[in-house]
């Protein structure tokens, strides 16, 4: 499957990588007990209460069983584009189809852009019901907390977001041991409660949940909309496998994060079952009243802020891959970490999670309220991923059919089985990740679109090589001293600003240097295969600087290699000429009228590009570029 090949790794780094993963990965998926339930006891059909927790018990038990040990763990995982995982990693890989630019090629494309943007939803909504299923505790504390819960679950989201600034390094190290915390604490206090009523052992039989789901159809998609809450951090392990390996997360899962999930579950059931007339939260019941309890809010607090952190920052990381792979405007990204390239900073992003985030815990309220919104961003990007998944299997591994269909139709009707039991929270609440997905959409297609026919009209009448030399040996062409670089689109093109400042100036340096950025259906791309050098002739080169979806262009640092191999060029005094593109609507481009009203808006807000790729702006020539669409 994979090809990829990794160094063995000490005991002690493993065991750190283990520890890491529990702070990264496991964050959304380890906070679930907050809620998940209490969510399920809320939807019990009119059943022997019983029958009901072992039901919704086995239900939990085997959807994590399922979806996270086998599905991801066992399958998905193995999927990886050199160690990387995620949505876009499934896309890169699939583009060895043979036949990536048919339409059938093209609905994948978006619909995998489809799953990448639900992944946003979540986003937005994990931060707003980890820290608010969090501050609720307070309520089982003191009642007298109840009005002032949404209005602490902003506060503690307003500081979450404003800290990231500061990037990862400093409260990352925190993240694996708070979360080592929480597993212990919840799985201990789990086994305690586990031991006053052994009997809800038989919830590890599958039948209690199937018998259940299937006496009472009319409450199946209801109590399955609360089940899916337990393993709506699934998608993560695989989004973020590059972080750590297959390998950890696996280890983390099986000694820590599944032992811990499954106590607290089943002690949280076991306590329902001696307590049938207590309306609390079974979560937070689990700790004695008083001083232990306030001490299990304070660590939920914790751990809801680990839990949003992951999301947070996998929200910046697949904003950088959609960009880099021309589905998204430049954006501004800040390094907050020399040593580390994936740890990020992207301020509209943030800005826009905040808002959202904020938004989204006043206008529901409540965990009860909000888990409608909850499970349906999460259960249709799983099955986006099996389908990306089989596509992989077919295409990139050569699997048969017979291999490869029996096992994606198991995952996929799992995952629509989940899928369709949340679409009866739409009007309450789960319009809302759809909503978010379907704008993010229009803004990656649109984009997308928008380039490719920006791209036509600057490259369609390409000036050949060996015109643009005979344009350079022209004797009405002055050359002058110095260096030249002008930044092109293709590998092989010869960009319009150069025309036009020939043609304006009767002038060319005596070094020119046609500058292409590509980035590689690659996480990351090796140093030594960084650069392509090619000399045009007089005094004219072509650069190909080749990057990774994961990294960031840097033009200073490719013209520090171009020197060391022998272009005459002072990277410190080099001119850099950009085409300053002005869309103008009403032109015959295959877009609609909107789309293009909406790639001009874009395009008017997009990060420059002579910062997207680091060049100092007194070494910057803008030449304007009217295109209409």
């Amino acid at each position: 499957m994979s090809s990829t090949s990794h160094q063995p790794v000490k005991a002690g780094a493993q065991a750190a990588l283990c520890v890491g993963a529990l702070g990264v990965v496991f964050g959304d998926i380890g906070t679930s007990p907050l809620y998940t339930l209490s969510a399920c006891l809320g939807n019990l059909p009119p059943v022997d209460r019983t029958a009901g927790i072992l039901g919704a018990l086995s239900l939990i038990f085997w959807a994590m069983t399922f979806e996270v040990s086998f599905k991801y763990l066992t399958f998905i995982m193995r999927a990886d584009n050199r160690g990387e995982g995620g949505i876009f990693a499934l896309l890169a890989l699939s583009h060895t189809d043979r036949a990536p630019d048919s339409s059938r090629g093209r609905w994948f494309t978006l619909l995998i852009l489809f799953g990448a943007a639900l992944l946003y939803g979540d986003g937005v909504i994990t931060p707003a019901i980890s820290v608010l299923g969090a501050a609720e505790g307070l309520k089982d504390f003191n009642p007298s907390f109840g009005p002032y819960v949404p209005a602490i679950a902003c506060v503690i989201l307003a500081a979450l977001f404003w800290v990231q600034h500061r990037g990862t390094k400093v409260i990352g190290n925190l993240f694996g041991p708070v979360m080592v915390v929480w597993f212990t604490v919840i799985g201990l206090l789990g086994l305690w409660h586990l031991r006053q009523d052994l009997s809800v052992l038989r919830a590890l039989n599958p039948m209690h949940g199937l018998r259940l789901l299937i006496e009472h159809p009319a409450s199946a998609t209801a109590l399955l909309g609360a089940v899916i809450l337990s393993i709506t951090g699934a998608e993560a392990l695989y989004a973020d496998m590059g972080h750590f390996g297959r390998k950890a997360i696996s280890r983390a899962w099986y000694l820590a994060a599944f032992p811990g999930l499954t106590l607290s579950y089943f002690g949280q059931g076991a306590h329902a079952l001696t307590h049938p007339t207590e309306r609390a939260n079974p979560f937070f019941a689990l700790a004695p009243e008083g001083a232990p309890r306030l001490a299990l809010i304070a660590l939920s607090i914790a751990a809801a802020i680990v839990a949003s952190q992951a999301l947070i920052s996998g929200t910046y990381s697949l904003t950088r891959q959609a960009v880099q792979l021309g589905y998204f405007p430049r954006l501004q990204v800040k390094h907050t970490n020399p040593d580390l390239v994936g740890q990020i900073y992207l301020p509209l992003v943030n800005r826009t999670l905040a808002i959202l985030a904020i938004a989204v815990v006043l206008l529901f309220g409540s965990v009860a309220k909000l888990t409608t919104a909850y499970g349906v961003a999460v259960t249709g990007t799983m099955a986006v991923t099996t389908l990306a998944f089989y596509r992989v299997a077919r295409n990139r591994w050569q699997w048969s059919r017979w291999k490869a269909l029996p096992l994606c139709a198991t995952f996929f009707v799992f995952d629509m089985g989940f899928f369709i039991s949340n679409l009866h929270k739409f009007i309450e609440g789960g319009w809302l990740p759809l909503a978010i997905a379907v704008s993010l959409l229009a803004i990656m297609y649109t984009w997308k679109t928008g380039r490719s026919e920006i791209y036509k009209r600057v490259y369609g009448n390409n000036v050949t090589e060996s015109e643009l030399t005979s344009i350079a040996r022209s004797k009405h062409v002055v050359r002058v001293s110095g260096a030249a670089v002008f930044m092109v689109g293709s590998a092989n093109g010869t960009p319009i600003a150069l025309l036009h400042h020939v043609k304006s100036n009767r002038s060319l340096h005596k070094t020119v240097i046609l500058l292409s950025a590509l980035t590689e259906d690659v996480p990351t791309v090796a140093d030594q295969e960084r650069l392509t050098l090619t000399e045009i002739g007089e005094g004219i080169w072509r650069a190909v600087g080749r990057y990774g979806y994961m990294e960031s262009p840097d033009a200073s640092a490719l013209m520090e290699m171009m020197r060391d191999r022998g272009v005459p060029v002072n990277p410190g005094s080099a001119t850099y000429f950009f085409n300053r593109e002005m869309i103008i609507t009403g032109g015959n481009a295959k877009m609609w009228e909107w789309q293009k009203s909406l790639y001009s808006f874009l395009s008017r807000n997009a990060r420059p590009a002579k910062d997207y790729f680091q060049i100092p702006p007194s070494q910057i020539i803008e030449i304007g570029l009217p295109l209409q669409l």
